[in-house]
């Protein structure tokens, strides 16, 4: 017998227990934390200048190109229909649009046209803001934003690419940088051989009669598509630094073939390639053999955006989580209510907070440091690498949790969760990976005590507040009070010592007594546990939530 049943009689798939659709959102005034640390670290004029960011980050709009970007990455075109070679990548148009969105609004520049009046706060404060719109894509940024310095080590390249570095819009043309409404900036150092150990590299510079000429192959090349590229090279002087643009000063292509592009695990908006320097023309850059010191600058830059960029992301992950379990029911109440979620998102929201501080504070400095105040440019030599290596050691398993918060639906790509998780290790990769850091933290420790000095300074203002942090300090200058070769098997714990001590610092300092005080007892405390969601059992989760996650 025929069942002549209605259709929605048999119908099983029916949406309940899961929350609304996202909508709209201002990530900046959703940001309490950041909110915060812009009052006490940045004039007010960087606030105003990143509201329309942060509205225009949160919307649905933004959030889509975001997707988009990353779902359709870019492809390799190297010869044109005819054989001519190309060298091009071919991006998405959403990929543009978020260039836009950077470039035209002179996040790339703001730190050098407000130096040592915000705007390297303001710099941070916006690449945390991208970054919650799609992580690949801010590396042209960042390596934009990061060329300054090196180009300032020679009168000529300055004046040569500063206006299109500091040009507010975006040009994607390959077209020589004369004929261009603005630039950006890539860099090529690591080769197969060395690595991060960059004076075995092999690419040969040579001086001819029309220049210097490169010739090598290179591991990795940050943003391709770039006008100019920042590069080392072996000369009869040493390892030197130069600058290699698209195209040679005729106008013509200038030799610098790609190989392929990278097929990475994630980053997957940003294109980063292999190439070949063939006789390459190029501007050198600094005093010849001090290569190293001179691309350092640019590094030293790269790596605040490397630590801020983490941060951004455990903020993207906190805000899904959040909004899940505020609207997840499971055995008879919201998950939100749940004791044990309440205190697992609670840890999550403080690791947030405190590297929010940090970068934060790493940014005034390196304003500080522009005004010449030397308090403030000790910090700036130490802050970068102790920032830059703890938070990306925490990003991973804290990404990890907030897909958790989802269960199965966090680990499929429809949330950006999947693809966070998958970006949460480059930052530690690149600029140097944990270990490089660590022995940096060594090398300036020894070679500039200041920077210890200062540091010293900033826990002395919180001396007495909290036992547990007054507890680590005394183990730590226990372990500083040994000789360098004992340093070195424990420069992580070390680097993570004085990066979580400063963190207490800086909330103890600035943050009400529950946010600091459930800090210093859960990463200090004798139940100090490395997994997130253990904090001491007394913790007033009511306030942390409250204040770190408004409805």
């Amino acid at each position: 017998m025929q069942d002549h049943a209605p259709r929605d009689r048999l119908a099983t798939h029916t949406v309940t227990n899961q929350p609304p659709s996202p909508k709209d959102r201002d990530a900046l005034s959703d940001d309490l934390p950041l909110r915060e640390a812009l009052g006490r670290e940045a004039p007010d004029w960087v606030a105003r200048r990143l509201a329309p960011l942060g509205r225009e980050v949160g919307s649905q709009r933004v959030q889509a190109l975001g997707e988009a970007a990353n779902r359709h990455p870019p492809e390799l075109r190297l010869f044109d229909r005819y054989g001519r070679r190309l060298d091009e990548v071919v991006y998405h148009p959403a990929y543009h649009e978020l260039m836009h969105l950077a470039l035209d609004h002179g996040w790339q520049a703001v730190a050098w046209q407000e130096e040592g009046r915000g705007g390297h706060q303001a710099h941070v404060a916006a690449l945390y803001l991208l970054t919650q719109a799609e992580p690949g894509f801010c590396c042209p940024v960042t390596m934009t934003h990061a060329a300054m310095p090196a180009l300032r080590s020679s009168p000529e390249a300055l004046g040569a690419w500063s206006p299109g570095l500091l040009a507010w819009d975006y040009d994607p043309r390959a077209l020589p940088a004369e004929r261009k409404s603005a630039l950006t900036f890539g860099m090529a150092m690591t080769e197969k051989q060395g690595g991060s150990d960059v004076r075995a590299n092999t690419t040969r510079a040579d001086l001819t009669a029309d220049g210097w000429r490169l010739t090598g192959h290179k591991w990795f090349c940050s943003a391709p598509m770039s006008d100019a590229f920042l590069t080392l090279a072996q000369t009869d002087d040493g390892l030197g630094c130069f600058l290699v643009p698209r195209f040679a000063p005729d106008g013509s292509r200038n030799p610098i073939e790609l190989q392929r592009l990278k097929d990475k695990c994630g980053n997957r908006a940003n294109a980063s390639a292999e190439i070949e320097y063939r006789g390459a023309w190029a501007q050198p850059l600094g005093e010849p053999g001090h290569g190293v010191t001179t691309i350092l600058t640019m590094v030293q830059q790269t790596r605040l955006d490397a630590a801020t960029a983490p941060v951004a992301m455990m903020r993207q992950g906190l805000a899904e989580a959040w909004r899940f379990v505020r609207e997840r029911q499971a055995f008879g109440r919201r998950l939100s209510e749940q004791p044990l979620m309440r205190m697992l998102i609670a840890d999550l929201a403080l690791e947030v907070e405190a590297g929010v501080a940090l970068v934060m504070r790493t940014a005034r400095a390196f304003d500080g440091a522009a005004r010449d105040d030397e308090h403030e440019r000790a910090l700036a030599r130490l802050l970068p690498a102790l920032a830059k290596y703890w938070h990306n050691k925490r990003a991973p398993g804290f990404l990890a949790e907030a897909m958790e918060c989802l269960g199965g639906i966090g680990y499929v790509e429809e949330t950006p969760l999947a693809r966070l998780y998958r970006e949460a290790p480059v930052n530690s990769i690149w600029e140097g990976s944990g270990n490089v850091i660590c022995l940096d933290v060594l090398r300036v420790l020894g070679r500039h005590p200041e920077a210890l000095a200062a540091l010293r300074a900033e826990f002395a203002t919180v001396q007495g507040e909290s036992t547990e942090l007054d507890r680590a300090l005394a183990e730590l200058e226990g372990l500083l009070g040994e000789a360098p070769e004992a340093l070195e098997p424990r420069a992580r714990w070390l680097t993570q010592r004085l990066a979580q001590c400063l963190q207490a610092a800086l909330l103890l300092r600035h943050a009400p007594q529950s946010v600091a005080q459930t800090f210093c007892r859960s990463r200090f405390g004798d139940a100090a546990s490395p997994a997130y969601g253990v904090l001491p059992i007394d913790t007033p989760l009511d306030d942390l939530l409250d204040r770190l996650l408004p409805a």
